[in-house]
């Protein structure tokens, strides 16, 4: 131990703390690194090979101008845009009954999903299925973030039913919000 000095007990607590990432942001920022990574080394290699054979042909082996099934064009393009998340809400969407059981799926109904703030918004046809839904809320959140991932959606949004058109017009009275107060 020539000269080196290890660090003391106050050392660490001295540097902040960066927010720790984990799951789906830390394996999309590693993703991101290799990409980056890997597209500057093929890059330099791939304009040598070019240019010592005139340019680009086709070869015997596979490159990235190789045609892909319609499945795993799909699958690269989601993976290269970030769009992990709003695909797999989406397919929680369309498989909204086998996840909430065909008697809530039957009046409660998922409108939209904010993946700023994790919210899933989910429109009941009356005024007691929103109150069972906002009841069953943390035990849904739980069962669609063991689905999709934790902390994909951090609360749900339950919504009445919309009332009737509102109509004015002579049998009104100036002010009034008519039947509209016994809805939502």
């Amino acid at each position: 131990m020539s000269g080196e000095q290890l660090p003391g007990p106050g050392a660490e607590s001295d540097r902040p703390k960066a927010p720790e990432l984990s799951g789906v942001d830390l394996a999309r920022q590693a993703l991101v690194a290799a990409k980056e990574q890997a597209r500057a080394r093929g890059a330099a290699v791939q304009q040598k090979k070019q240019a010592r054979r005139g340019g680009l042909r086709s070869g015997a082996r596979a490159d990235g101008r190789d045609p892909l099934p319609l499945g795993a064009a799909i699958n690269r393009l989601i993976t290269e845009r970030g769009w992990e998340t709003p695909a797999a809400v989406g397919g929680v969407m369309g498989r909204w009954p086998q996840l909430v059981g065909p008697e809530v799926a039957q009046h409660c109904e998922p409108q939209k999903y904010d993946e700023d703030a994790r919210v899933l918004t989910v429109q009941c046809d009356s005024t007691a299925w929103a109150t069972q839904l906002r009841l069953l809320a943390p035990q849904l959140v739980a069962r669609l973030n063991q689905d999709l991932g934790q902390g994909t959606v951090k609360l749900i949004k339950v919504l009445g039913p919309g009332g009737p058109a509102r109509r004015y017009g002579p049998l009104r009275a100036p002010g009034s919000t008519g039947p509209g107060d016994t809805y939502g």
